[in-house]
């Protein structure tokens, strides 16, 4: 048996590399250290600029032709750092090499000595991190993840009067409309994008203990901690003031809980879907020359809420395990953080592919509201809610003597299915006020829905 030309390993590098390019540009590897060469460029920039150890600022060009090495960083770099690590056996060292490199070619040797200054890996690593998952959620995953809450908006506006029955515990209740129960998801959903929102992304920049120790030594004048903190503020990201020899991770492991979150959000609605289209309430549209299945020509599979449920389960597991993993660090430094932060990306790519299936999935269903209607009309023995309730505000009322309206509609009801005539009838024998009895009779399944309407509309 021949050995395969080399292949990817994971499906997010292979089948849905589509998918999920746009989180590649930040949390591959190569994102990270062009993330890498931009703070230790950044941190020289910023010693020269306060003329520190006797050195001038750089010139604007000089300036702009350092900072073109993370700019138009690309497969020259990459090939180069990867050449220089398989030396160093030290990523972050090797990407100080590469700035030095690019120093030396544009006659700044002078200032080479300030590149990495006072900095432990984790200064720069810390920063990287900030920066690339900032971006990446920023920039690629919330946007997808406000699409799915978008499109479920809309559909919660779209079917907000169209009456379905409900089912608690998988038995017919109270009716709802289906609007309503999809603005449920939405108004989930749209919580935890706030405090996505809201969440910080921190960045240590205090050396090897966090203590600026190394910083002091070499310029004892220096307010090294505000130049440290204007340093990380000026990147865009927030800083961590007291920390060990690493950045805590305590962004990272609220960040990754939410996700999760939401995650489990959007895993309840895909398994929600998927159970109102094998009812009958949503139809699928066929997708022009697609199977459904590879035997049986009649079926359109709901393949794209069941892919968005699997990735949410792998990607809720690795964000689980993301945030249990980092939010531990024995005393002042171990390395497991290191290998644990490699998956972000993959964490993060399972989440955006389901992300892809779940907006793919509610964009070609189309709501049966004759199957609810027929669904409401062969279950109206969820009005005896309606009934009891009546008529305990008429025995409250002294216009009834009826003395357990739950029992009686519990005889009547229980384990019964009760036809529209078997309840006016049953109705029509109460002892209640007329006018109870006339709201009771206008009800039917399909009209009794509350607010839901409204509700959906927001």
């Amino acid at each position: 048996m021949t050995t395969l030309p080399p292949q990817p390993l994971s499906p997010l590098d292979g089948r849905y590399r589509d998918a999920v390019a746009g989180l590649a540009e930040h949390l591959s590897e190569a994102g990270l250290n062009r993330a890498r060469v931009e703070v230790e460029v950044e941190w020289l920039i910023t010693l020269t600029d306060r003329s520190l150890f006797g050195t001038t600022p750089l010139a604007d060009a000089d300036k702009q032709r350092l900072r073109a090495l993370y700019e138009d960083f690309g497969q020259d770099e990459i090939d180069w750092l990867a050449a220089k690590e398989a030396v160093t056996r030290h990523d972050v060292k090797a990407v100080e090499y590469v700035v030095r490199d690019r120093l030396s070619a544009l006659g700044l040797d002078a200032v080479a000595e300030l590149t990495h200054f006072a900095c432990t890996s984790e200064d720069i690593n810390s920063a990287s991190y900030a920066l690339t998952v900032q971006r990446a959620v920023t920039g690629v995953w919330l946007p997808k993840l406000r699409e799915v809450v978008a499109r479920l908006r809309g559909l919660a506006v779209e079917h907000a009067d169209a009456p379905m029955l409900s089912r608690t515990h998988g038995q017919p209740a109270t009716p709802s409309t289906m609007g309503k129960e999809l603005a449920v998801f939405a108004w989930r959903l749209e919580r935890v994008v706030a405090q996505i929102e809201d969440g910080e992304y921190l960045a240590k920049f205090s050396g090897a203990t966090g203590t600026w120790s190394a910083h002091l030594a070499a310029e004892p004048s220096v307010d090294w901690q505000a130049l440290s903190k204007g340093f990380i503020e000026g990147l865009g990201i927030g800083f961590n003031p007291l920390t060990t020899q690493i950045e805590s991770h305590d962004w990272q492991v609220e960040l990754y809980d939410r996700a999760r979150h939401a995650g489990g959000i959007l895993h309840n609605l895909a398994t929600d879907a998927w159970t109102y289209i094998s009812l009958g309430f949503f139809a699928q549209i066929p997708v022009a020359g697609a199977t459904g299945s590879s035997t049986m020509p009649h079926k359109i599979n709901p393949i794209r809420f069941e892919n968005a449920e699997a990735n949410l389960e792998i990607s809720g597991g690795l964000f689980a395990t993301l945030a249990a993993t980092l939010v531990t660090s024995r005393m002042q430094r171990d390395l497991t953080d290191s290998t644990t932060q490699r998956n972000i990306g993959v964490a993060f790519g399972h989440s955006l592919l389901a992300l892809d299936n779940l907006l793919r999935g509610l964009d070609t269903i189309s709501l049966s509201r004759d199957v609810l209607l027929a669904d409401l009309d062969a279950n109206w023995e969820v009005l005896a809610e309606a009934i009891q309730t009546v008529v305990r505000g008429e025995i409250a009322a002294g216009n009834s003597s009826i003395t357990d309206p739950y029992a009686l509609l519990k005889d009547l009801t229980r384990g019964h299915r009760v036809g529209a005539e078997q309840l006016a009838e049953f109705v029509q024998g109460l002892d209640i006020s007329d006018a109870a009895k006339q709201r009771l009779l206008a009800l039917t399944p399909a009209s009794y829905t509350g607010v839901a309407e409204q509700l959906a509309r927001g």
